[in-house]
């Protein structure tokens, strides 16, 4: 699959979420690139499939949220200590 097909359905799986209505004025944020870098590692080094790559970038995200509520826990903690 070329990069704009395998971008588009990346789109379409919810993987990305670009700025713009059509698919010639899709704008992507730097954590896009990010996101497509991970998105390319999971289907060539492991073999995920899109939907697969949908599901892991979004546990991942949900990892992140999470260590920094705990990041802001423990200082809240650490502060209540002092």
């Amino acid at each position: 699959m070329c990069m704009p097909r395998w971008v588009a359905a990346l789109v379409q799986e919810g993987a990305l979420d670009p700025s713009g209505d059509d698919v010639s004025a899709w704008r992507f944020s730097g954590g896009s690139l990010s996101r497509v870098q991970a998105a390319m590692r999971l289907q060539h080094d492991l073999g995920v499939n899109l939907s697969g790559i949908a599901l892991v970038l979004e546990l991942l995200d949900e990892l992140q949220g999470l260590r920094e509520r705990l990041s802001l826990l423990n200082i809240q903690t650490l502060n209540h200590l002092d």
